[in-house]
């Protein structure tokens, strides 16, 4: 057989845009030294790679960098799907950060440049077919993370959180490397195709206690990527402690990619009868402690990270039907698939909207705030407090967010399609357990608002910026930027059009 491997630049593009996004910025900070060009430069890079890979994903199947059958780069239509919402989730983030960097709290250049190099990653990371492409992709993709949690110049608060989240990650990717390593000894492949072919052909070795500890090491390495419980303390931490623009990334398209890097090694590498249970197990912990916690917030952006763990335990869930023979035959098996690619695509959508909402809320370079300081939101800004309040319904599953709706039905009709029907139960649940904080955070928004002082000093959680006063009181002046505006306007109207067209979503992440 040979070894020397195809390359199809083609199925490349996407990655050569995204990858070259980043040398432009690193130039532009270099030779032009202005903000708004290498801000415009790094927009521009994002909009080119959802352009080309939507145009290379519209197309057949791509594959590269091929030993035989096996490719370590396979660009079809899921992977497409994936590039093209981790590109817009970046340029959206870019946006929402133009009030942050004028305001000089963080570096252009620097900050610019680690979006795009994380981009990159996500890029990457959906076309992966090989355990090194997945690793190298997921940890390009978060690496930069660490940096911009950390970025904010002067807060105590964000430099804990990058820390932790440092800390934390490394634990996840070292549990990783090891389990894809014994992984590689107990089956001598690298190529998640191969691997499933040898476990399926040879259940010997599942007996064998280095192929259970592999398997375990994988999964729950990953887990920790996707903040599913117990691997999900770090979340709501950093989160809370990084830039509200950086917050938003984090939980949208750092998840998004752990989502992926998940879906890829259960679909094609390991034993779903293995795997069914513990995911399932994970599923249910994930969306019921993600939703008891959340009921207990009182600061918005810790209230969206708990429900964005309580999220992540919905999108799992289509996969714990492989615990059950009824969820391992060819159609249930692809109906869970596709319902988890899909539930996240709802999900990074309205959680964008969210955030970019909270953004337009609050002052110019100021933390989320707790929920009293958005108290009567809706009687100073209609529009924007609207416009989150359609974002929580949607998380919430209830209409007019169709899209929040349908993702929730999709996951429960996977369930019931998989022969899990206890487990449609529990999300059925947990979904009305959700709906408590999302409507009382929905309903704050037009309640009247107070004027108590805030005690926290600015700068740290809970305090505003200098001259702001708290619980929504008339000092508390929100972010005035086009962008931000901009930002909220397209992430709305997409879950408005998703909410119509989810079937677009399904069959795309079926391919």
């Amino acid at each position: 057989m040979s070894v020397v491997q195809s390359v199809d630049n083609v199925a490349l593009l996407p990655a050569y845009l995204a990858a070259g996004t980043a040398v432009l910025v690193l130039l532009a900070d270099l030779l032009v030294a202005r903000g708004r060009v290498t801000l415009a430069t790094a927009a521009v890079g994002a909009a080119a790679t959802a352009l080309g890979a939507a145009l290379v994903g519209g197309g057949d199947e791509r594959r590269t960098f091929c030993v035989g059958p096996d490719c370590s780069y396979v660009f079809g239509g899921r992977a497409a799907l994936v590039a093209v919402v981790v590109a817009l989730l970046t340029l959206g983030v870019l946006a929402l950060s133009g009030p942050l960097l004028r305001a000089g709290q963080s570096p252009t250049g620097e900050y610019c440049f680690l979006l795009a190099c994380s981009m990159t990653g996500g890029v990457v990371l959906g076309a992966a077919g090989d355990l090194i492409t997945l690793i190298v992709a997921l940890e390009t993709l978060t690496l930069p993370l660490y940096v911009l949690v950390g970025l904010r110049r002067g807060s105590l608060a964000s430099a804990e959180a990058a820390v932790t989240f440092f800390v934390v990650s490394v634990v996840a990717t070292t549990l990783t490397l090891l389990g894809a390593a014994l992984l590689y000894a107990a089956t001598g492949g690298l190529h998640l195709g191969r691997i499933g072919a040898i476990l399926a052909d040879r259940p010997d070795l599942l007996d064998l206690p280095l192929t259970t500890a592999a398997v375990a090491l994988v999964v729950l390495g990953l887990a920790f990527k996707v903040a599913a419980v117990p691997f999900h303390a770090w979340a709501p931490a950093t989160y809370d402690g990084a830039p509200l623009p950086v917050a938003a990334y984090l939980s949208t398209a750092s998840k998004l990619g752990g989502v992926v890097a998940l879906l890829a090694v259960v679909q094609h590498a390991l034993p779903a009868g293995v795997t069914g249970p513990v995911l399932a197990l994970l599923a249910v912990l994930t969306m019921t402690v993600g939703n008891l916690v959340a009921l207990r917030q009182r600061r918005t952006v810790r209230l969206l990270a708990w429900s964005s763990v309580a999220q992540a335990g919905y999108i799992l869930a289509p996969l714990g039907a492989l615990a059950l023979a009824a969820g391992r035959t060819a159609d249930a098996r692809t109906a869970a698939y596709a319902a988890a690619v899909a539930y996240a695509v709802f999900f990074v959508v309205l959680e964008l909207a969210a955030f970019a909402a909270v953004v337009a809320l609050r002052p110019a370079g100021a933390d989320g705030g707790t929920l009293d300081d958005l108290r009567g939101a809706a009687r100073r800004h209609p529009w924007r407090a609207a416009a989150l309040g359609l974002a929580l319904v949607g998380l919430a599953g209830l209409p007019p967010g169709l899209a929040g709706l349908f993702a929730k039905v999709t996951v429960v009709r996977s369930l019931l399609d998989g022969g899990a029907g206890w487990l449609a139960v529990v999300v059925a649940v947990n979904a009305v357990i959700g709906l408590a904080y999302y409507l009382r955070l929905t309903a704050t928004l037009w309640a009247a608002p107070t004027t108590a002082p805030t005690t926290a000093p600015a700068g740290t959680p809970g305090g505003d910026a200098p001259g702001v006063g708290a619980g929504g009181a008339p000092a508390v002046v929100p972010v005035r930027a086009r962008t931000v505006g901009v930002v909220l306007a397209v992430a709305t109207a997409a879950a408005l059009v998703l909410g119509f067209a989810p079937q677009l979503v399904l069959d795309v992440a079926a391919r």
